[in-house]
């Protein structure tokens, strides 16, 4: 008995100490910041083909804003049917990387090298399939002028991959 009374007796005093003892302030939560973008760009893997019955049955639809692009990209490739595989528009950051991922097995990392002369960004862009880069390089991309890079044959046609800009960025 005679060690329990200090024990609660030291209690007592840490316990009033502590009551007693400045508060100190909650730490200010910020609001959140978005890292700096330079743009937006809409990217796709399109499977191009001749043949309108080798068809992937997943097409998807091109937004209204593309509505040219087919014959566009018939123009540079020699096929007649053009589908939509896999979509996805993606900011691009100042200071970071930024990744177009139409599928999971295709994909492009974008790095912005800043504003280009006469409109538009220059962007060094890695074209990657799985854990591989297949395509580097550097280049200027304008909201008026799609990028399309030709992918590998596949089934009875060639996989591409188009990057365009968005107006107004």
């Amino acid at each position: 008995m005679k060690l329990v009374l200090p024990i609660l007796c030291s209690l007592a005093l840490l316990s009033s100490a502590a009551a007693q003892a400045p508060v100190a302030p909650a730490p200010q939560v910020l609001p959140a910041q978005k890292p700096a973008t330079d743009g937006k760009v809409w990217g796709a893997l399109i499977y191009a083909t001749n043949n309108p019955d080798s068809v992937t049955g997943s097409a998807e639809v091109i937004p209204s804003d593309y509505k040219n692009l087919e014959s566009r990209l018939a123009k540079v490739f020699p096929y007649q049917r053009f589908e939509v595989i896999g979509q996805h528009l993606q900011d691009v950051f100042r200071e970071y990387e930024s990744w177009v991922v139409p599928t999971k097995d295709l994909f492009l990392k974008v790095d912005s090298k800043g504003p280009a002369p006469g409109g538009g960004m220059n962007l060094h862009l890695q074209f990657w399939r799985d854990q591989q880069v297949l395509v580097k390089t550097d280049t200027v991309l304008k909201a008026e002028s799609p990028l399309f890079i030709g992918g590998p044959k596949w089934r009875e046609g060639q996989l591409l991959f188009v990057l365009i800009l968005q107006k107004g960025r």
